[in-house]
C-alpha cells in the first residue's frame, strides 16, 4: 500500500532519471512526512485517552446541568440548576451568585405541581416562590 503512494510524496525532479540535478533527497521527504503522521497519531491518540479516562463526557460538564432559567432584567437573571438529586434556584446578578431555594430533583411537571398548578411554567412558579417570600 505504501508503495501505491510513495511516489505522491516524491518531488518531480526524483521522478526523472536527472541523476545530475542535485537536491534533496527523497529520503527527507518520506521522514517528514512519517514524522507528521506520527505526530498527528499522538495528538489523535491522547485526545481518545482523555475521552475514555473522562468517562466520556465531555471536559467542564462536571455532573451540572440546567434545567430552567428566566431573564429578570438585561443583566440578572434566576437559573434552575440540576447537581446531583437536587435542584438549586440560583440567583445572578453582577458581581454575584446566589443559591435562593434548594428542591429535590424532578422533572418540570413535579416542581409545577409543588406549587399546585400543573399547568404553570417555571416562571410562574417562580413568581409564587417570590409572593410567598415577599409575604413572609
Amino acid at each position: 500500500m505504501l508503495r501505491l503512494f510513495l511516489p505522491l510524496l516524491l518531488p518531480l525532479s526524483a521522478w526523472g532519471s536527472d541523476a545530475a540535478n542535485p537536491g534533496i533527497p527523497a529520503s527527507t521527504y518520506v521522514q517528514a512526512t512519517l514524522a507528521l503522521l506520527l505526530i498527528l497519531g499522538l495528538l489523535f491518540g491522547t485526545a481518545w485517552a482523555a475521552r475514555k479516562l473522562s468517562g466520556g463526557k465531555g471536559f467542564g460538564q462536571g455532573g451540572m446541568k440546567i434545567v430552567g432559567g428566566v431573564a429578570l432584567g438585561p443583566r440578572e437573571r434566576i437559573v434552575l440548576v440540576e447537581v446531583g438529586d437536587s435542584w438549586l434556584v440560583i440567583g445572578i446578578v453582577p458581581g454575584q451568585i446566589r443559591t435562593l431555594h434548594q428542591l429535590p430533583k424532578g422533572t418540570m411537571a413535579d416542581a409545577n405541581t409543588v406549587v399546585g398548578n400543573t399547568e404553570a411554567p417555571f416562571a410562574q412558579w417562580l413568581k409564587n416562590i417570590k409572593e410567598r417570600q415577599n409575604n413572609a
